[in-house]
């Protein structure tokens, strides 16, 4: 017999959780980018980061499931924003190659929870 688990909070959404793992990550890697980029590509990248979890949020308040699936599809242009931030960053030695890696990994798995969001409420 399946349990069903009611999610009351947009912090119940896998989508949302693992998006925020990768918020965390994005933070601590960025610490060791040089001071230089501090304007540039670090608060790029945190911005577009921060920007995917806040969008989930927002959607998972919406009424509508037009309203939702903007919100899911603005969470998923912001991943996708950070995927090639990613790959600047990792080009210019910013990022070892495990750091990239890792963070490759985490956006694909958090962009895959995000199409599933967007096939839930737009169907």
């Amino acid at each position: 017999m399946e349990q069903k688990i009611k999610i009351r909070s947009f912090t119940d959404l896998v989508a949302w959780q693992e998006g925020h793992k990768f918020v965390l990550i994005v933070y601590k890697v960025t610490e060791k980018f040089p001071s230089k980029e501090i304007f540039g590509l670090t608060n790029q990248m945190r911005r577009a980061a921060v920007s995917i979890t806040s969008n989930i949020a927002e959607g998972f308040s919406r009424n509508t499931s037009k309203d939702k699936y903007q919100f899911y599809c603005m969470a998923h242009g912001s991943l996708t924003e950070l995927q090639n931030q990613l790959i600047i960053a990792r080009d210019t030695k910013y990022l070892k190659k495990e750091e990239f890696d890792k963070l490759a990994a985490q956006s694909i798995r958090v962009a895959k929870l995000i199409s599933g969001l967007k096939r839930i409420k737009n169907s």
